[in-house]
């Protein structure tokens, strides 16, 4: 099959260019921001992400969909080749693997970069392939306007913070044949975006609840292309138990929701790709001493309408180490 073939090369550019920056901003600040004990500790971890689109509108889609792979796949960069599958076994599925680290400057601010390594894979109008390497270095920072956590009773946590994305990934990767791949399905972006956030947990005994919101700025390309400014909501509704002085599990119910205006050409909307996209599902957080492990998985529930795959579902696996932090740079 040839990858400039002039249908699949449209779909799949608009499909990767879409989901690329539009999927990101909930995952920055909805992961180990809600539930952590390690209030105001330093960290370093590891994160993968996965998230499947799969099935039109009217059809099942599947999590995990059939001849695709949970993990980055270790010989398919680049490629591109034929399945004898209907468009009911269309598929996009991205994966990333990222680094993170976290440092408190004070009690009240810390300081958040993330390094992606993104894996697209899409299998589309009979054809797949797979684009992976370093994505968009993401920045940001939040301060702790309300920390009450050492009650007995009710604690609370507010933060409000803003971020950048910045174009660092590449966007220049081609195949054996030299061609060069389109620019929208490169594992870079080739725009930069903004985004500010706020957390707020509460806590009563060992019931609470996390609410994260965040509103994100997207950037053009340098062809002018750029997806509506978007807006995410992610809820945790969390139980703690403590097993002995230094084990606590944390399960709970999780509940996204994700909504944006779709592509844009020039800064004028086309109506093509808007999103309206509901997911539910559930979480178990583990701390160990100063490691956390953290696992989700949530499941579409609904769906606005749409012409391409639809989202159905995302999973998120994570260890950090926390450090013992005593010494704070601000006073």
């Amino acid at each position: 099959m040839n990858l400039h073939t002039s249908a699949f090369k449209r779909n799949l550019t608009l499909v990767l260019f879409f989901f690329s920056l539009s999927a990101s901003a909930c995952d920055i600040c909805g992961c180990f921001m809600g539930i952590t004990p390690y209030d105001n500790q330093s960290s370093i971890g590891l994160l993968y992400r996965y998230r499947s689109f799969n099935g039109y509108s009217g059809q099942k889609n599947h999590t995990f969909p059939d001849n695709s792979s949970f993990f980055i796949p270790a010989d398919a960069d680049g490629q591109v080749y034929g399945h004898a599958h209907s468009s009911q076994n269309d598929y996009e599925i991205f994966r990333t693997a990222e680094l993170r680290g976290r440092y408190f400057l004070h009690r009240r601010i810390e300081l958040n970069a993330i390094l992606p390594y993104n894996s697209n894979s899409s299998h589309y109008h009979d054809m797949t392939g797979t684009i992976s390497g370093i994505g968009d270095v993401n920045l940001y920072g939040g301060y702790h306007l309300i920390r009450k956590l050492d009650n007995k009773g009710l604690n609370q946590r507010l933060i409000a913070g803003l971020g950048i994305k910045l174009p660092t990934g590449n966007s220049e990767a081609h195949n054996l044949a030299g061609d060069t791949y389109p620019l929208l399905q490169q594992p870079g972006t080739g725009s930069t975006d903004g985004f500010m956030y706020v957390n707020y947990l509460v806590g009563y005994k060992k019931f609470g609840a996390s609410l994260n919101s965040s509103y994100k700025i997207n950037g053009s390309n340098h062809a002018g292309e750029s997806i509506a400014n978007s807006t995410t909501q992610f809820l945790n509704v969390f139980f703690n138990q403590s097993i002995g002085k230094n084990v606590k599990i944390v399960p709970s119910i999780q509940t996204f929701y994700e909504y944006s205006g779709g592509e844009k050409l020039n800064g004028v909307k086309t109506g093509e790709h808007l999103t309206d996209n509901l997911m539910t599902g559930l979480g178990l957080d583990i701390f160990i001493k100063n490691i956390s492990i953290n696992t989700g998985i949530q499941l579409n529930a609904y769906n606005g309408p749409t012409d391409h795959p639809q989202s159905a579902g995302k999973v998120h696996l994570g260890i950090t180490y926390n450090f013992n932090q005593l010494f704070y740079m601000l006073k």
